[in-house]
Parts: C-alpha cells; sequence; structure tokens
C-alpha cells in the first residue's frame, strides 16, 4: 500500500502540516519527561516522592514543580514507600551518670568532624534482632560509621564510635549527642569518649527532638529498606544497610539541610571552597 504523505493526512484533518510536527515533536518531548522520571525514581529504588525528585529533575534541565512531578508519579501508578513510626530501643531507667544537654538543639555545625549524633535502632530478621548504632557528622549529615551487632550493649557502640574515629582520621575536639541509653552511659563508652578527648553532650529524658536528626535517619532507613519486610539472615540484613548507607545514603541521597546536595557532595563542596579561599589568601 502506498504511505500516505503527512501533507494530505493533515488537509484532510483540518490541520496544519507545522502544527502537526509541532504537536508530534510536544509528545516526544512528553514522553522523554516520563521516562527520565521514571529512571530516576527506580535510581533511588522508589524510595523518594516529588519533593526530593524534583531536584533531580531540575539536573537533568527540567523545569518542574513538585505538583507536575506528583501528577506524573499518579499517572505512571508510582509511589514513595511509606515510612512506619520510630520506636526507641534504648534504656534510660538506669542509675547510670548522666551528661548535659549540650548541643541543646543545635543542629547547624559550620564543619565536618565536631558534632556527631548517635543512636541505636534494630533491624527484624528471621534469625532474630539486628541492632545498629550509628554516628552521624551533623555538619553533612553523613553517616560516618556504624556498625552491627546481635547485642545492644556498651560494646556496640564502642565499635560504631572507634570505627567512625579511624575512618574520620582520628578528629580531636568532637561531641557526641546521644540519648540517655545505659550504652552511652556506661563507664567503656565514657573511657573511650575520654581518652579521645571527645565531649559527651546527653538529650533529656524523654525528649526525642534533642536528637532529631539521628532519630530522621532512622525513621528514614525503616520506611526506605526494612519497611514491612523480614531479612532471612542477619547477613542479609548487613548487605543491604552497606548499600543504603555507604552507596546510597551517603552519596546519592539528596538532604535539605545540605541545600538539596547529598551528604559526600555537600562535604565536597566545603573543602573546594575551603581549598578555594585558602589560595585566594596566599596570593
Amino acid at each position: 500500500m502506498e504511505k500516505v504523505k503527512v501533507t494530505v493526512l493533515c488537509k484532510q484533518l483540518g490541520v496544519s502540516t507545522s502544527g502537526f510536527y509541532a504537536w508530534r515533536k510536544r509528545q516526544v518531548r512528553i514522553a522523554k519527561q516520563y521516562d527520565d522520571l521514571q529512571a530516576v525514581y527506580w535510581q533511588h529504588h522508589a524510595r523518594l516522592g516529588a519533593p526530593s525528585l524534583v531536584h533531580d529533575m531540575h539536573d537533568l534541565g527540567y523545569s518542574m514543580s513538585e505538583r507536575t512531578i506528583g501528577r506524573m508519579l499518579k499517572k505512571l501508578g508510582l509511589h514513595s514507600k511509606i515510612a512506619r513510626k520510630y520506636r526507641h530501643t534504648t534504656d534510660s531507667n538506669h542509675r547510670l551518670p548522666t551528661a548535659p544537654n549540650l548541643l541543646d538543639q543545635q543542629f547547624t555545625v559550620t564543619e565536618p568532624n565536631k558534632v556527631w549524633t548517635t543512636d541505636i535502632t534494630y533491624i527484624r530478621t528471621k534469625e532474630g534482632w539486628l541492632y545498629l548504632c550509628v554516628m552521624l557528622d551533623l555538619f553533612s549529615r553523613r553517616i560516618v560509621g556504624w556498625q552491627t551487632s546481635t547485642r545492644i550493649d556498651r560494646q556496640l557502640v564502642c565499635d560504631a564510635f572507634n570505627y567512625a574515629l579511624a575512618r574520620q582520621g582520628y578528629p580531636t575536639g568532637l561531641m557526641i549527642h546521644s540519648d540517655q541509653g545505659s550504652q552511652y552511659c556506661s563507664r567503656d563508652f565514657r573511657a573511650v569518649l575520654l581518652t579521645n578527648k571527645a565531649i559527651q553532650s546527653m538529650s533529656r529524658r524523654g525528649n526525642c527532638w534533642d536528637n532529631a536528626v539521628t532519630e530522621s535517619f532512622f525513621h528514614t532507613l525503616k520506611g526506605h529498606v526494612v519497611h514491612d519486610s523480614v531479612f532471612s539472615t542477619r547477613k542479609e540484613a548487613n548487605s543491604v544497610l552497606f548499600e543504603y548507607i555507604e552507596v546510597y545514603y551517603n552519596r546519592i541521597r539528596r538532604h535539605s539541610a545540605n541545600g538539596w546536595l547529598s551528604p559526600e557532595a555537600f562535604e565536597q563542596k566545603y573543602f573546594k571552597n575551603l581549598e578555594g579561599s585558602t589560595v585566594h589568601d596566599s596570593v
């Protein structure tokens, strides 16, 4: 069959040829927008919604609002995983000495390795509970150290802190903020802090807002990784935690406190600016 020319079709439909090509070009552009949005959505493993994805789309050259992206996600049948309510695991009912709340909800820090916040959460597996302790740098919200264990004890928090110290080059003058859990009040943990000349700060008893940044991280972690699933083994859980913390959260996931940069990108920007100012001052 002889191929019908576009001009003939346009004439029969009562539309201009230029209008047809403009329409086709627009449909191709819209299709690419949806393809790119899906690619970004799955890059984040279905963890993010429109408020966060809007920045990834802007990086791709799209000027879109959260509302537009939300509407597109709805048409695609995509939605972010919903985080479940975070529950405490540490025990504050003890007679061990506590530290004052030196941080006092001052969550904005101007340099890396000045204030680390820490907490413990649990991960459910078919082999039993796996406990996760993290050390979070308030400057960039990066997880600078973490450790898992089958026991929620002082050794867990000591190991997490020592790992973070080694990883960050043993910085001095640190403030370590936690809740009043017995693990953080233990003689062993306080001795490790003293040895490394770190200052201890603790939330007021029963006040979750005093350690809001770390609790927010756990809330996000539970929603993005754990959700309603139960890991078959602790080894599987550890593998997933490594991927989320080291590969995704620290390197890729944007944070509003960082101007919508990932923790590592925010630190890189800081050190680049610091290097530039040093060169300028030496000239």
